[in-house]
């Protein structure tokens, strides 16, 4: 159940991202959904290789390297959702940040400051 809300809330949250970022366009709450899916698969086939492959240029960059893959993985997944699209990099990678953040808040919004995959409270 907790996987299905936090799917839903993804969802949204990539749906207001589309209302929100100009240059990302997003078909209906539908295709949110099904693009939600694609996201999650592209970060754990390409994503997470990526990730441990340019670990030393992360360190160099303190982390801001990161912005730069998320946004190639979220222009990726756009390829291969019909409805979604993002036109070029700086609609994704400002998407990528917006994203992140929206989900957090709404998932802070829905479980309160308790998340059970996390140790802490807020």
């Amino acid at each position: 159940m907790h996987t299905l809300i936090y799917w839903l809330l993804s969802a949204l949250a990539l749906w207001l991202v589309a209302q929100i970022v100009p240059g990302i366009k997003l078909r209906g709450y539908g295709t949110a959904l099904l693009a939600t899916i694609v996201i999650a698969i592209v970060n754990v086939v390409v994503g997470w290789p990526l990730k441990f492959l340019t670990i030393p240029l992360t360190i160099i960059t303190l982390g801001l390297f990161l912005l730069i893959l998320n946004a190639f993985l979220l222009k990726l997944a756009s390829i291969f959702v019909p409805g979604f699209s993002i036109q070029g990099f700086l609609p994704a990678f400002f998407g990528s940040i917006v994203l992140t953040i929206l989900r957090y808040v709404l998932r802070y919004m829905v479980f309160g400051g308790y998340d059970r995959y996390h140790l802490w409270r807020y």
